[in-house]
């Protein structure tokens, strides 16, 4: 049995009260700010316009920078609100990649030897179920990242080969990378403090370029858009601060606003959350700044492409490094709602202090929850495990009735198009869900869901309930009482079947849950 002590986290915990949606409508909404982006939104269902069905190459990683999405946002390290309405997360450069590196880039289902793969070492090293205290580790080389490589050589392999991983390109050679660590820890509920600390693991010093990035989802675009919200630059206490400020009142009762503060004074850039159709399609931009004019202001050096006037819906703090041989380098961040009571320097010994205790508060947290009879290393396999699943969260938002009729295929409308997920009409999915993972399966499987609340019961057992909950609920739960299996086909069963293998159902019954029959 795990120990009982009640802890500061558990406190928390009790003081959210009962939401499925990050505890805002009922308590103290610690949950309100959470690791809710997905590292890769690219390529996902949810986004796919095509008409033959083909996610993965209708929305591609090259065309991530430069195009808005409809239904989610992605980044490395980031968080969200529990709407996603703003985002915060972590671009890097090294001064030799083609790109920015602002989400994680892996191999469509056709590319890799073995199916889809990521091709990035990324780690969640430490989360509590309110997000009080996070910390994340992304593995970023000195060298150009291999894109075009990884993709040639895993091409060349086939189903019988290893993947070509990484690793194998020899981009790590000699130790020349950078751990980006990012933590998180909150003051309180709408007090967010970031700090960035790279270390460079190489034998001489080199640059790196980190720019903390914000942005709003982009909710203004479509035909049922609203208001477009802005964010604003300025200094404050000869710190840089990006304000973020919406008018849509269906934004502010989600999320009011905010300000970002950026401890020095990095050069602020800003453009808009738009998608760059020159650059995709030839045609002219409805905007002037769009979606990839960070990366190209930092990576090409095109100064026209943010804009001069310190405003738009995405902006980047840039901060330009030289970090030494075995040294490192940190950067602190703090995003807080108007109104919250700060220091006099945010960025203080206090900032430091909150990091320290709330690390100290998830260390009781976690021994109060680890069995008595769990040695060191059982207890810190148990600590990451449940890290991994809380920065597993993810905000998904997928309303069927608008996806159908953007796709000409809804059936109440008497359109005839054919389109998976067609006879889920009904669903609206709109919460804050446990995903399998955030790169390889962005969304819910119901299956795997189940599972998740087992464990994840023993961190946080209102949120596995709540979990389980949402599967049976009208707005998921298919009118003829199937739960919705994942997002490539609703209509599929968990486990699947594959024929000619031998059945995987856990209870092994002759008959599986597919309908299939094999041999016992």
């Amino acid at each position: 049995m795990a120990r009982t002590t009640e802890t500061a986290e558990h406190a928390r915990l009790r003081s959210c009260g009962e939401s499925t949606h990050a505890c805002t409508t009922n308590g103290h909404p610690w949950k309100k700010w959470g690791p809710y982006l997905s590292e890769r939104q690219w390529g996902t269902v949810r986004e796919d316009y095509s008409t033959d069905g083909d996610a993965w190459n209708h929305f591609t990683h090259d065309q991530a920078r430069s195009r808005a999405y409809r239904w989610g946002e992605d980044g490395i390290g980031g968080i969200s609100d529990d709407r996603q309405v703003l985002c915060l997360a972590v671009a890097l450069w090294n001064g030799r990649d083609p790109i920015l590196k602002e989400r994680l880039f892996g191999l469509t289902n056709s590319e890799g030897n073995h199916g889809e793969d990521v091709k990035e070492y990324y780690f969640y090293l430490d989360s509590t179920p309110t997000h009080s205290y996070m910390k994340f580790l992304y593995k970023y080389p000195q060298a150009a990242f291999p894109y075009d490589d990884l993709v040639r050589t895993n091409a060349r392999r086939t189903r019988l080969d290893p993947e070509y991983e990484l690793l194998d390109t020899g981009c790590f050679a000699d130790d020349r990378y950078f751990d980006v660590f990012v933590e998180y820890a909150k003051e309180g509920p709408n007090d967010v403090l970031a700090r960035i600390t790279a270390h460079n693991r190489g034998p001489d010093a080199a640059p790196l370029h980190v720019l903390p990035t914000l942005w709003f989802r982009n909710t203004w675009s479509w035909p049922d858009g609203g208001d477009v919200p802005e964010l604003r630059g300025g200094a404050e206490g000869g710190h840089a601060v990006i304000a973020a400020r919406h008018t849509d009142p269906l934004f502010l009762e989600s999320l009011p606003h905010c300000t970002l503060r950026c401890e020095g004074t990095p050069e602020l850039l800003f453009t808009g959350n738009d998608t760059n159709t020159k650059r995709l399609y030839g045609t002219p931009n409805a905007q002037p700044y769009v979606k990839d004019g960070i990366n190209d202001c930092v990576v090409t050096g095109i100064r026209d492409a943010v804009n001069p006037a310190p405003e738009g819906t995405k902006a980047a703090a840039w901060y330009r490094l030289h970090v030494p041989a075995g040294g490192s380098a940190t950067i602190r961040l703090r995003l807080t709602a108007d109104g919250v009571p700060l220091p006099a320097d945010p960025f203080g010994a206090g900032h430091d202090a909150v990091f320290a205790a709330r690390q100290h508060e998830a260390d009781e947290f976690y021994r109060a929850i680890t069995p008595p009879s769990a040695g060191e290393d059982e207890a810190l396999v148990l600590r990451q495990a449940l890290a991994g699943m809380l920065w597993s969260k993810q905000y998904y938002y997928f309303d069927a009735d608008k996806w159908l009729e953007e796709h000409q295929a809804h059936p109440l409308l008497g359109q005839q198009r054919q389109s998976r997920n067609r006879e889920w009409f009904h669903m609206v999915n709109d919460h804050i869900i446990s995903m399998p993972d955030k790169w390889e399966y962005p969304w819910y499987a119901a299956w795997d869901l189940a599972f998740h609340a087992v464990a994840l019961s023993t961190a946080d057992p209102e949120f596995a309930k709540e979990q389980l909950d949402l599967m049976l609920r009208e707005i998921y739960m298919h009118p003829s009482g199937q739960l919705p299996a994942y997002e490539w086909n609703f209509s599929d069963v968990n486990p699947r079947c594959t024929p000619g293998h031998p059945c995987s159902c856990i209870f092994r019954k002759r008959h599986c849950m597919a309908g299939r029959t094999w041999n016992s």
